[in-house]
């Protein structure tokens, strides 16, 4: 079982990393496809989280496709810090900007695995999540293959991602899972029964989306007005949000801007100034 804490570390598997994350899908091009427009900035962006400390890293091999991947395997891969997680999944394949679609044959989860090994320079994925279950594949069969390539020490640990209470069950009777991945953020609260669920199992949640956008009524107000009182932005707060709102949550905010992410790694000191009033507020606010 997954330990977790409020000390500002959680426990993924058997891995200890810095809650607030980094997400690298917005180092590639428009629609998650391709290159990004800069070539020199997937890098620097890299480089620049790990400086800041960032220890985990979320990836997959629809980014891009293979893209994502790829940046980080060549920027990094040659010398991973000793701390660095590195997560990535499978599950979808891409057919072009913005076009996702779901396959668990497990087939394809193999072949995937060792195209994602190759790309990242790596021995062995030390997280391999299931990016969606696909209804069209049971999914014993599609879990079958993350468990084969485990056994081969091809992969450590096994999450989700877009699961609800009952998948997590139903993959849980074949194997621990270490980690569930859903959209969560202040403004959109769907999963918070899964959260909760989370926390008491010693499972990691790992909110995609994490800081939402458009118009989030209320609750950008509330945003905005917190913010303004710490002299930071909707973001930050909306990632001190999540930080506060569970000791299971484990933010990974991406972007391609090194000062959007120097902001975002702001978050985990915001969370020890946000008085209890605000945290009511925000706490209260609905969309």
């Amino acid at each position: 079982m997954t330990e977790l804490n409020t000390s500002g570390t959680i426990q993924i598997g058997t891995y200890t990393v810095h809650r607030l994350g980094f997400g690298a899908m917005r180092l590639t091009g428009e629609g998650v496809w391709g290159e990004h427009p800069d070539p020199a900035r997937p890098g620097q962006v890299l480089r620049r989280a790990i400086e800041l400390g960032v220890d985990f890293i979320d990836t997959a091999d629809s980014y891009g496709p293979e893209v994502n991947e790829r940046q980080i395997g060549e920027t990094l891969g040659d010398a991973y810090p000793d701390d660095l997680v590195i997560a990535t999944k499978a599950g979808f394949i891409r057919t072009g900007p913005g076009e996702w679609k779901i396959h668990g044959d497990p087939k394809h989860i193999r072949a995937a695995c060792e195209g994602s090994l190759k790309r990242l320079r790596l021995e062995r994925i030390p997280l391999y999540q299931l990016h969606r279950i696909d209804p069209r594949v049971p999914v014993a069969d599609t879990i079958g293959a993350m468990l084969e390539l485990r056994q081969e020490g091809k992969i450590e640990h096994i999450g989700l991602s877009e699961v609800s209470v009952e998948q997590l069950r139903e993959v849980q009777q074949m194997t621990p899972v270490v980690s569930v991945q859903n959209r969560y953020n202040v403004g959109d609260r769907e999963w918070d029964d899964l959260v909760d669920v989370c926390a008491a199992e010693g499972i990691a949640f790992i909110p995609w989306y994490p800081v939402g956008a458009g118009d989030l009524g209320a609750v950008g107000e509330v945003l905005d007005e917190v913010a303004a009182a710490h002299d930071t932005t909707r973001y930050v707060v909306a990632l001190a949000w999540l930080l506060h709102r569970s000791p299971a949550m484990a933010p990974i905010p991406g972007t391609s801007s090194i000062t959007h992410l120097e902001e975002n790694m702001s978050a985990a000191t915001l969370v020890d100034q946000i008085t209890d009033e605000e945290w009511a507020r925000l706490d209260a606010a609905e969309t």
